[in-house]
């Protein structure tokens, strides 16, 4: 999986530096083309020379060190990397990149990276659970960084408690993990994606609406994109951006989406309902904003037509994905509504739980199929479980 792989390695000044050499060997070994970048702290601990050997590249630790004159060192990293990773990350290689500081080799190469980045904490536990660090981990996430939590034992101050550098095996395996979830496995495939929350008009000024970013939509909609899919995104409401290159058909209300889905669905391969869709709308549509006049103002709502259990009804060789957001009782009303609809997969979350609700760029979710539970995703950002998502279903497809 790594076999051709140019990786850049970061190794910052925490006593776990010593496993940067464990890190840089497996990695080689499984074919990578490692480069790794040292901070002058981390050299007081392992010396270039180790991991010099061991990647058979020259080991940079001085921004101003230019060997060869034909490039500026750390642009030309920067754009040959397929993936830089960080471990150990201390709190202040953190803080450095969350607050976008570029004071040596690796913080200014790692504002100048475009691919993916990992970064593997390592520290005492009362400075990861400083809420400084914690919030700096948190923005890290929301950019995309893919975070690999710290473990649990004997820390180097003597503690007990979480603060570990995860083990090398562990992380190679998480990298390879990375570059496998980025194959191009539905080639071939047409994937309807329905995103954001609809809006059910009262007036020309006034409506009824959800919380709905549409993040998680859009995510899903993106990485079916990278993964070679051709994907048409049907969007309402949505707070953040839709990446141009994706087929996007706007819609308002739950109507519109319903009649967006029907036509794009019959020779789609996969459909998957992540909109929040409105439940009611008003009976009556004022043509007119309405004037303040009595104290109180009754709105009759009638239901909307239920997208996914239409779907359901009429899919033939469609998979049929369904999202449902609860607040307790994840798991009866999940499947529940996965029997109900007839789909072939129902993606849960708790939107009470901080990092899985709405507006955020994290998710944590359980998936079911007819089998009943089949998976739960931890704190992951939304990009990460859309691959993963993907991942399942497209087993499913081929």
């Amino acid at each position: 999986m790594l076999k051709g792989k140019t990786i850049l390695l970061g190794v910052t000044g925490g006593i776990a530096a010593y496993k940067a050499a464990t890190i840089v060997s497996r990695l080689v070994e499984r074919g990578a083309d490692v480069h790794v970048i040292m901070t002058a702290s981390a050299t007081q601990i392992i010396t270039p020379l180790t991991l010099q050997t061991l990647s058979k590249n020259t080991v940079h630790i001085d921004t101003f060190d230019e060997q060869n004159p034909k490039v500026v060192t750390h642009i030309d990293l920067a754009d040959k990397a397929d993936l830089a990773i960080i471990a150990p990350a201390t709190a202040n290689s953190i803080a450095k990149l969350a607050l976008g500081l570029a004071d040596d080799m690796l913080s200014t190469t790692m504002l100048a990276v475009t691919c993916p980045i990992v970064v593997a904490p390592a520290m005492n536990v009362h400075m990861l659970e400083h809420p400084a660090v914690v919030q700096n981990i948190t923005t890290l996430q929301s950019r995309g960084v893919h975070i690999i939590e710290a473990g649990t034992g004997q820390l180097a101050c003597g503690y007990v408690a979480k603060g570990r550098l995860e083990e090398p095996e562990a992380i190679v395996n998480y990298v390879e993990q990375l570059f496998s979830l980025k194959e191009k496995i539905l080639i071939n495939k047409k994937v309807v994606v329905t995103a954001g929350g609809t809006m059910e008009r009262i007036d020309p000024v006034r409506y009824i609406t959800n919380d709905s970013s549409g993040k998680m939509g859009i995510a899903i909609a993106d990485a079916a994109y990278q993964l070679g899919a051709n994907v048409t995104l049907i969007a309402g409401k949505v707070s953040t951006p839709i990446p141009p290159y994706l087929n996007t058909i706007r819609v308002e209300s739950a109507e519109q989406m319903l009649q967006a889905v029907l036509s794009n669905f019959d020779d789609a391969n996969i459909v998957i309902k992540a909109a929040a869709v409105a439940d009611y709308r008003p009976i009556n549509v004022s043509d007119k904003k309405m004037k303040k006049s009595a104290d109180e103002l009754v709105i009759q709502l009638e239901k909307t037509t239920d997208i996914l259990k239409t779907l359901g009804e009429r899919k033939t060789n469609q998979i049929l994905v369904g999202f449902a957001a609860e607040t307790n009782d994840i798991d009866h009303y999940a499947y529940d509504k996965l029997i109900r609809k007839n789909c072939d997969y129902l993606v849960a979350n708790d939107v009470s739980i901080a990092g899985a609700g709405f507006n955020v760029d994290t998710n944590i979710v359980s998936v079911f199929s007819r089998e009943g539970k089949i998976v739960d995703y931890p704190l992951l950002t939304k990009q990460e479980v859309a691959y993963r998502l993907l991942h399942l279903i497209a087993q499913q497809t081929n």
